[in-house]
């Protein structure tokens, strides 16, 4: 029978993972005399919600485990009478004594804390966590924590808050994309609800499309990432959606100044079967209808813009080893222009769609999976009318996922995962098409791409020593470039010299990889420990632009017989304290990083839609080096931390610079972070965040010739200009709404006003250059010649922005 390179690495995939199955399962049939196993589930008594990271600690023994995602954990221990302690932050402790002779299912409800006792705390983690694992650069943000952050226009944003971390950089004024130790904003794998999303940006980037009400938590992985992520090669964002309250419906939302959210939740059957919808949408499209048309001579009525976006979640319980997920998201911008009189329309809607299906079984007490099967497409498409000439143009990215993942924990202290990973891949490049009266024309090159992509992966985390902590990975990667799909190859001249054309199913180009990753946590005291981390990662999907911002009209596509895959080579060292029992936590760490096959558009693009775009492309390498300190104060009524990055970020291409190594464009020196919050009472709240970042690069010109009175400009080499440093102080005010009398419905409500840039900094945006011809005999400085001369200016964005937000919840 005859295999191709796609169906050969499925069945070899499967058959492997068939294996590891069949040897975890006879691991559990055999284990050793004497041994038995604790397990279960931990939810969060008030609303059925499982417990990402709770504590399980044996007390006589001094270890312990921690929940997964989905809330559950194995132990696996000789026999005897142990002591567990279940704890969770914010949640109250429970103590359970047991008596180990067989194996033990123990589900359990934790219950809040009590007023008096309660703490303010940051993040979701285990006490001594930082200290303990093997995890470098990894944060995890509650949603909570968020929203504690002052937001521009009161738009609660993750992705924003994820900025004030060091190691993450953000991608400009009030822009949501985002760069993480040097690494481009392609090579960051952001997934919601594991469905990975391509455009991350609202309002060409200025918000996120996360809606807050609807997140549980968020985790970002900057170093060390495990085996079980892949297809990127610098970070990971892992956004999870609230599951659903099982145990009652619940309604919450908020009006802010240009958007609304509102947000049902709540059990079709008590603790069996919950469901969650959450929607937002903006208003400014409604309060500017009536006002534009009266501005000028009425040129604006044509403008309208909004976006809105739909999340949505079932949750169902079919037995205590069974439950299945249905999640997705729906996000649409929509921007639209008519010209007074109709002449000129314009119409630009694009955003993201996705959609999870998962089911986790317990094979038995020390075995579990989670099977998912995930879809996700970004598209856009931009329509512009004139007279009788109409102009097209769009662009589409599709993926369909396949994904298992097995957690098997053979021994208190040691956890093993393992699984598979199939995505199928559709990349519709730039198709323009058009007419001007009877005439009609399209692009060449426009048919869409395909590409399969496989992976199988193995991870061991487990306890060495006493002191010393190993987490061990590999990964195993495939790509496969497939027809059907047809080119035509063009000259240097633009005469079309030869087509190719492929099949369906046609093999055009492969490409695999392996991908091993190791991290190690040395214990030098109860309280500090050193870690070392390095990973190798391919990426086989690329995003090219020529913006530092999120912008829908930025192209993805695959790796094919001219784009080589990117890989990616991270080490880092690291050094981390705690104190007072872990009320505060510091982290010093170290990295370099390499990367080969980075894309650029080459110097002569000029963006021909009849020419294949990576045709216009140019490869090269980037290395990355720096330094980041962390100090969080993670317990009491004041919490917060200070993030600074000492960082250089560089690239090198054959063809730009002459070959020399220039500075990335957003390369940041320094960076520093400043985020308090401070809880005043039970009605008072505020917080406050400054940050101060080296400016962005740049290339300007340093002189300029005439050709025929005409000015041409000269540039100077890439990115040798830094803009001017950017810096900002926000902060926020909550007041909680507390009735005097008690209602039989329980309603919350809070106040929350903020101000972005509360000292009117005028940060740059871009430079753009200005061109004075009437100096007469001005003398000439270098920018200036034949009474010509040229300067840059700066454009800034956002000056000081009040805002202020009513949120509720019944």
């Amino acid at each position: 029978m005859h295999y191709t390179p796609t169906s050969y690495s499925i069945a070899h995939t499967l058959r492997l993972i068939g294996l590891c199955l069949l040897l975890a399962l006879c691991g559990t049939a055999s284990a050793q005399s004497g041994k038995y196993t604790i397990s279960g589930y931990i939810k969060d008594a008030s609303n059925g919600e499982s417990l990402l990271a709770a504590s399980i600690y044996v007390v006589e023994l001094n270890k312990g485990a921690t929940t997964n995602e989905y809330g559950f954990y194995s132990l696996t221990l000789p026999t005897d009478t142990y002591t567990l302690k279940i704890s969770y932050v914010g949640l109250a402790t429970v103590e359970q004594t047991i008596v180990l002779d067989k194996d033990v299912r123990l589900n359990l409800e934790m219950k809040s804390a009590s007023i008096e006792t309660q703490e303010i705390v940051i993040t979701g983690e285990k006490k001594g966590a930082s200290v303990e694992s093997t995890d470098m650069g990894k944060q995890t943000l509650s949603i909570e924590q968020a929203k504690a952050i002052p937001a521009l226009l009161g738009e609660i944003d993750i992705m924003k808050t994820l900025q004030l971390l060091p190691g993450v950089a953000g991608g400009g004024e009030g822009n949501s994309g985002f760069y993480v130790r040097g690494g481009g904003p392609d090579q960051n794998l952001v997934l919601l609800d594991d469905a990975v999303v391509y455009n991350t940006g609202h309002l060409f980037g200025f918000f996120s499309v996360f809606n807050s009400d609807a997140v549980k938590n968020t985790t970002i992985i900057k170093g060390g990432m495990p085996a079980e992520y892949g297809g990127r090669i610098s970070s990971v964002v892992d956004v999870q959606m609230k599951e659903g309250n099982m145990k009652k419906w619940s309604v919450s939302g908020g009006l802010g100044l240009i958007a609304s959210r509102l947000t049902v939740e709540g059990p079709i059957k008590k603790d069996k079967c919950s469901i969650i919808i959450s929607a937002r949408r903006t208003y400014i499209d409604l309060i500017l209808k009536p006002i534009l048309p009266k501005i000028g001579d009425g040129e604006f009525a044509g403008n309208e813009y909004y976006f809105y976006d739909i999340n949505a979640k079932i949750n169902y319980r079919v037995s205590d080893k069974d439950r299945i997920y249905l999640s997705g998201y729906f996000g649409r911008d929509v921007f639209n222009f008519t010209e007074p009189g109709g002449n000129f329309s314009f119409k630009f809607p694009w955003g993201n769609t996705t959609a999870t299906m998962r089911w986790n079984h317990l094979f038995n007490d020390r075995l579990f999976l989670n099977t998912m099967i995930m879809y996700n497409d970004f598209g856009f498409t931009a329509d512009a009318g004139y007279q009788d000439v109409n102009f097209k143009l769009n662009s589409k990215v599709q993926q369909a996922t396949l994904k298992m993942d097995f957690d098997y924990a053979p021994l208190l202290g040691h956890q093993m995962k393992f699984g598979l990973q199939y995505n199928f891949h559709r990349f519709t490049p730039y198709q323009a098409s058009g007419s001007a009266g009877s005439t009609e024309f399209k692009t060449t090159n426009q048919d869409p791409k395909y590409a399969h992509e496989t992976a199988i992966y193995f991870q061991d985390d487990f306890e060495a020593t006493r002191w010393l902590k190993i987490n061990i990975g590999l990964r195993a990667s495939l790509f496969n470039f497939m027809g059907p799909f047809k080119k035509t190859v063009f000259s240097e001249t633009g005469v079309a010299v030869d087509t190719l054309d492929y099949k369906p199913g046609e093999l055009i180009k492969t490409y695999w990889g392996l991908e091993p990753r190791l991290s190690m946590r040395f214990k030098v005291g109860k309280n500090n420990s050193i870690k070392l981390g390095v990973t190798l990662n391919n990426q086989y999907v690329h995003l090219v632009s020529s913006s530092t911002t999120t912008l829908p009209i930025d192209l993805w596509v695959p790796s094919t017989a001219n784009i080589k895959p990117q890989k990616g080579l991270q080490a880092a060292l690291g050094y981390f304290h705690n104190f007072k029992d872990d009320m505060i936590e510091t982290s010093v760490e170290v990295y370099y990083k390499h990367l080969w096959n980075q894309i650029e558009y080459g110097e002569n693009a000029v963006g021909n839609l009849t020419i294949d775009v990576e045709d216009q492309f140019t490869y090269g390498q980037g290395y990355s080096y720096g330094a980041e300190f962390f100090v969080k104060k993670a317990k009491g009524k004041w919490t917060g931390w200070i993030g600074y990055t000492l960082a250089w970020t560089w690239r090198k291409f054959p063809d730009l610079n002459n070959g020399q190594a220039f500075l990335a464009k957003f390369d940041r020196r320094h960076d520093l972070s400043i985020a308090n919050m401070f809880d005043i009472n039970k009605h008072w709240k505020v917080s406050c965040t400054f940050v101060f970042s080296s400016g962005q690069r740049t290339t300007l010109p340093v002189g300029y010739f005439l050709n025929e009175g005409e000015p041409h400009f000269i540039y100077g080499k890439r990115n040798w200009y830094q803009l001017p440093a950017y810096h900002r102080l926000d902060f926020g005010v909550t007041y909680v709404v507390i009735p005097k009398k008690k209602r039989k419905i329980d309603f919350y409500s809070d106040i929350n006003f903020s101000v972005y840039n509360a000292y009117n900094r005028m940060n740059p945006y871009f430079l753009y250059i200005k061109v004075d011809d009437d100096l007469g005999s001005a003398p000439n400085n270098g920018n200036s010649q034949g009474g010509l001369s040229f300067k840059a200016k700066q454009a800034s964005l956002f000056p000081i922005l009040p805002s202020i937000t009513w949120n509720f919840k019944f």
